[in-house]
């Protein structure tokens, strides 16, 4: 299992938000590119980059922010925030970034996402599946977290199998921030369904025994490693 820690990175600085919301944020540190170094000083290999700015606005991307932590880091980024476009991505991959994140795109522009895996290739995007459950059912929510959509998260998946999807990431929106422990059943059962995807299990994580009940390919660890409820150290340790 890969470890991915997490950074958010919002007007040049490090922070989190609770389960989405702007208006409910935690600063950690000034420095995006000291947090990455140290997560890489500690063993790292890939890193979790979400640009914030970019999420609201595309005209305030932080390229040169994600620029200088892919550089500076040395790790393998995937990164993401509101992309809206084949150009956003391209321009993403040009700078050094691993791999890019498209989350609502995929739900409302189906077609363009597709052709960014046919230009790309499967390894160079990640589907982001943020998710909500609904009469017993799981759909991927768009715009923000702030809508649900009539997909469920089964299907969505499907319909990606069909262009080559490799790497996804499943968020239960929920838990997001929250520390109160990852939705570990519904991981779980996605990636026994679909062995030849990479899932990514994200939302909550706020044990070592999170990580430990995990069967996914990856885990996004964020506020727990900010608020000291244990180490990358330990968290790489515990998955090997």
């Amino acid at each position: 299992m890969i470890v991915y820690p997490a950074i958010d990175v919002m007007d040049g600085k490090c922070v989190r938000l609770y389960k989405g919301d702007f208006g409910r944020q935690t600063t950690y540190s000034n420095s995006p590119e000291k947090v990455a170094k140290q997560f890489r000083r500690q063993g790292a290999k890939w890193l979790h980059l979400i640009d914030l700015d970019g999420a609201r606005s595309p005209d305030n991307r932080q390229l040169k922010t994600i620029e200088g932590i892919v550089k500076g880091s040395e790790m393998q980024v995937q990164t993401g925030g509101g992309i809206r476009s084949v150009e956003e991505v391209d321009n993403l991959l040009s700078i050094g970034v691993s791999r890019v994140i498209v989350g609502s795109l995929a739900t409302k522009e189906t077609e363009l996402v597709k052709s960014m895996f046919a230009k790309f290739g499967s390894e160079k995007i990640c589907l982001a599946a943020d998710v909500q459950i609904r009469d017993d059912e799981y759909f991927v929510a768009v715009s923000g977290w702030q809508e649900l959509s009539t997909i469920p998260l089964r299907s969505f998946i499907n319909d990606y199998l069909q262009v080559g999807l490799k790497h996804v990431l499943c968020t239960d929106i929920s838990r997001d921030g929250t520390l109160k422990g990852c939705n570990v059943d519904l991981c779980n059962s996605i990636q026994d369904e679909f062995p030849g995807i990479a899932l990514q299990a994200s939302g909550g994580v706020g044990s070592l025994n999170d990580l430990r009940e995990l069967k996914t390919a990856g885990v996004i660890v964020g506020k727990a490693l900010y608020e000291g409820n244990f180490t990358l150290v330990e968290a790489l340790e515990t998955v090997c």
